[in-house]
């Protein structure tokens, strides 16, 4: 880290003499911080949210060198947070990639977690609605960036093919560099009037804007866990999402949605198409996903950092944790946490 950085975040260390610190990234202050709290003396959580592909994805590299690049990045990724006494990430999926690719081990499962009091079936999407002039017909959302890794585009183009057969609609929640080209391709695939973009809206207005659809969609397939689609989970919607990266472990594929394999807008459609004309399908979906994310809830995440706090502040002592706890994962590490 650059030497100013390091030296702002050591003062900060001494000031206010934590337990432990919690870095949530690797880069530059991630960096800093997990310098300074090992040059005072102070235990390290880390969490990985990195995955290259989120930034060699706008280099356009030829492909043998965006290898070399991602495999430096994975590196670089170690040799940080090798210094680290205790390694997480959002989902099992996303530990297993980093254990892979960064060479770095064990680490451990824990949900970003999510406040499941802010969003939930009895919402009313109604207001939404009336603001951004979503007509009654059946809907279909994606909420999040308006970038390339996220191919909105190929919700786009399923429009069409699902309107062969539904009455429907998509609404695009967010913003982002891809915003302009989607507009154009919405025009040229002859849906403009059926595809509404809201821009960017308030974190207020969120819980309303999952209520106000029908079938949550993400086709992203750069996704470590997704914060979007727990929301929507939580608001009792179906999804249907890409069969790729972390998405299956929200995704059950016939139980809380369908799964479509990445690029093919075909099978989208057809997914897409299934849930929005059949509301029985869509209720029991919407209630399985409620059930399975309420193992997301942010208490849980929560219980699960503190014993975890705990086991690194105080070396070799065990703690009695609950069965299917995150911290289990501890006891493998040798790290002294009894089950």
């Amino acid at each position: 880290p650059p030497p100013f950085l390091l030296r702002r975040v050591l003062e900060e260390v001494r000031r206010t003499q934590p337990d432990v610190v919690h870095a949530q990234g690797h880069f530059f202050v991630g960096r800093a911080l997990i310098r300074a709290a090992k040059q005072l003396g102070v235990p390290v959580v880390a969490t990985n949210h990195f995955m290259p592909d989120n930034l060699v994805f706008y280099l356009h590299l030829p492909e043998r060198i965006e290898n070399k690049v991602t495999e430096w990045a994975w590196r670089d990724f170690s040799r940080v947070f090798d210094r680290a006494d205790l390694v997480t990430a959002p989902t099992p999926f996303a530990a297993k990639l980093a254990e892979e690719k960064g060479g770095y081990g064990p680490i451990v499962p824990v949900s970003c977690g999510m406040d499941l009091s802010r969003f939930s079936s009895t919402n009313d999407g109604h207001a939404f609605k009336t603001r951004y002039g979503v007509p009654e017909r059946p809907v279909f959302m994606y909420v999040g960036r308006l970038d390339a890794e996220k191919h909105v585009d190929e919700l786009i183009k399923a429009l069409p093919l699902v309107r062969r057969s539904v009455d429907a609609q998509l609404v695009v929640v967010g913003d982002g560099h891809e915003h302009t080209n989607l507009v154009s391709l919405a025009r040229g695939q002859g849906v403009e009037g059926h595809v509404t973009f809201t821009g960017f809206v308030s974190d207020g207005e969120l819980p309303g804007a999952y209520a106000a659809t029908d079938v949550f969609c993400n086709a992203g397939t750069a996704e470590l866990q997704s914060i979007v689609t727990m929301e929507a989970m939580a608001t009792g919607k179906p999804v249907v999402a890409a069969n790729a990266r972390a998405l299956p472990l929200l995704v059950h594929d016939g139980e809380n949605g369908r799964l479509f394999e990445p690029g093919d807008v075909e099978g989208l459609a057809s997914r897409l198409a299934e849930l929005l004309s059949h509301d029985g399908k869509r209720t029991r979906m919407g209630r399985e996903s409620l059930r399975i994310v309420a193992r997301h809830d942010i208490e849980i995440t929560l219980n699960a950092f503190e014993r975890l706090y705990e086991a690194v502040s105080v070396p070799g002592r065990a703690l009695t944790v609950p069965s299917g706890d995150p911290v289990r994962a501890l006891a493998a590490a040798g790290r002294g946490v009894a089950t």
